[in-house]
């Protein structure tokens, strides 16, 4: 199963030549959080995009909803583990993605820097596209 992150979504809403998610993975195996949805959603300038992306979004399996407290303290936990080891992580809301991922034992599908560093503190299962 996949937890599809926002830098794979942008580039499949993306208007001139969209990456092929489909192409790339069985659809019946994405799933998505609510952390991914927000970031998605909120980069839409255009209200049409913008309701097409709502309604694919709100159509995949969603994991860690409602988001409870132990997902934050994972996220938590694995940006200061990271920190510790010398690894900068750009964003914390990759930490609580990649939390979301790990406690259903999912693989993020990226195009982003900070999984592969999240990965090598944790038994992170990513995937760069």
């Amino acid at each position: 199963m996949y937890l599809v992150d926002t830098s794979v979504w942008i580039e499949t809403f993306r208007r001139n030549d969209p990456f092929d998610l489909e192409g790339t993975v069985d659809f019946d195996l994405v799933v998505t959080c609510l952390p991914v949805v927000q970031e998605v959603l909120q980069g839409f300038r255009n209200e049409a995009g913008f309701r097409h992306a709502r309604s694919a979004m709100h159509a995949l399996p969603m994991v860690e909803s409602p988001l409870e407290r132990e997902v934050f303290d994972q996220a938590v936990s694995l940006y200061r583990t990271a920190r510790r080891n010398g690894l900068t992580i750009r964003s914390s809301v990759d930490c609580l993605i990649a939390a979301c991922a790990i406690r259903n034992a999912l693989c993020v599908l990226h195009r982003d820097r900070d999984y592969p560093a999240l990965a090598k503190v944790s038994e992170l299962q990513q995937r760069t596209v």
